[in-house]
């Protein structure tokens, strides 16, 4: 019923979301600097938006309705 292989084994290493992966995290390193200066130090922890923009970016490659995206990111 249950699954113990994580993700990243059952992705391949050549398939070409890997290499998109790549290229968006470089990015958003890039900018996780700006983002965090948007947020408040103090409260409830937020979502962060890189998480969120990968979840977006999945959605628009693998239009995926059935269960919620984030869950596939963590």
């Amino acid at each position: 019923m249950f699954s113990y292989v994580s993700l990243e084994a059952r992705v391949p290493q050549d398939h070409p979301l890997r290499r998109i992966r790549e290229m968006v995290d470089q990015i958003l390193r890039g900018v996780a600097k700006e983002f965090d200066a948007l947020y408040a130090k103090t409260g409830r922890p937020s979502v962060p938006p890189e998480r969120l923009l990968q979840a977006v970016l999945l959605q628009v490659f693998y239009p995926v309705r059935k269960r919620p995206v984030t869950a596939v990111l963590k």
